[in-house]
């Protein structure tokens, strides 16, 4: 195993101090957020392969807690957007503004002008409001009126949706889902971390105030850039390789899809499987790294036929019956 004091990030920083940066997030998120410990790594990794978040759950189980915790412990800008029915473009990504003292436009920038959006309930919006967000999570800028404009580095969307109400919602597009990097399900709480949310509340927890909860930031840009370059070393063996492509390839064989995972989803399955290996104090990545990420990878990057569905097959068990099927690399 890597000895992670000894792994050097170059000029970008010691990827070891990077990694117990990152590591220490999962104890000064506990202070806000119970529980979690999956959709906290997630966003992580998602961080790490500047990739983007879709978090799935009910209402009340700390999605927005948990982005607006994580921003503050890694001193990150953050903003949120509430998506709804009225929701225009011009609302997420800014517009040009005209001036009568100047007699110019001047371009005022919207919310997504930051480092980490929280687009709350992006279900709930039109079609032509969320396609207003795939040129900023795959171009990482916003083009308005012919002028491109980059947005800030680091930048991650973190989406919620509910996915049990489905009155006044408008189900995400293929296209939009396939530029989450991830898709985490937030389950609800067990009974005892339910017992210390409670007991928290009692005893004056506020979640609308972060500080008085003592969540200060254990890292920075400069952290992240340093974990993003060791990752990028991360080896990844041919046996690796071809054990991710026949993944995704056997999902587009299963008789239980109209749509199998596409070769971007290969490509970001590798990537998080390398970032995960990282963060488990390795510089390889092993068919278990692989195993792990693939569900939050590619869950939401295939489509049940209507009778699979209507049998009970979901799209995590498919997956896990690929990974049960697909040989395993030694």
């Amino acid at each position: 195993m890597m000895d992670p004091t000894t792994d050097n990030a170059g000029p970008s920083g010691n990827a070891g101090d990077a990694r117990a940066s990152l590591e220490a997030l999962r104890a000064e998120i506990a202070k806000a957020v119970v529980g979690q410990d999956p959709a906290v790594t997630g966003l992580v990794v998602a961080l790490l392969c500047r990739g983007h978040v879709l978090l799935e759950g009910v209402p009340g189980v700390a999605k927005t807690l948990l982005v607006r915790t994580l921003a503050s412990a890694l001193e990150l800008d953050t903003k949120r957007v509430q998506f709804t029915p009225d929701l225009m473009p011009s609302d997420v990504t800014g517009s040009l503004v005209y001036d009568t003292r100047t007699a110019e436009f001047s371009f005022q920038p919207g919310p997504v002008f930051t480092n980490l959006l929280l687009a709350d309930e992006i279900n709930r919006t039109p079609p032509k409001t969320q396609s207003s967000l795939l040129e900023a999570m795959e171009e990482r800028q916003v083009t308005v009126d012919g002028t491109p404009r980059p947005l800030p580095e680091p930048f991650l969307v973190a989406a919620t949706q509910n996915p049990v109400e489905y009155e006044g919602t408008y189900p995400l597009p293929e296209a939009q889902l396939d530029r989450f990097l991830l898709k985490l399900t937030i389950p609800l709480p067990s009974r005892q971390d339910e017992i210390d949310v409670l007991t928290r509340h009692a005893q004056g927890f506020d979640p609308r105030d972060l500080d008085a909860a003592g969540v200060r930031p254990v890292a920075g840009p400069a952290e992240l850039e340093a974990a993003r370059a060791a990752v990028a070393r991360t080896t990844v063996s041919p046996e690796i390789t071809a054990y991710v492509v026949d993944i995704c390839r056997a999902t587009r064989e299963s008789p239980s899809l109209t749509l199998g995972v596409s070769p971007r989803g290969a490509t970001a399955l590798l990537a998080t499987s390398r970032a995960w290996a990282w963060l488990t104090g390795r510089d390889y990545v092993t068919p278990d790294d692989v195993k792990a990420l693939a569900l939050p990878t590619l869950r939401h990057r295939i489509q049940l036929r209507p009778e699979a569905e209507m049998e009970g097959v979901t799209a995590d068990s498919v997956i896990n019956a690929v990974l049960a099927h697909v040989p395993v690399p030694r």
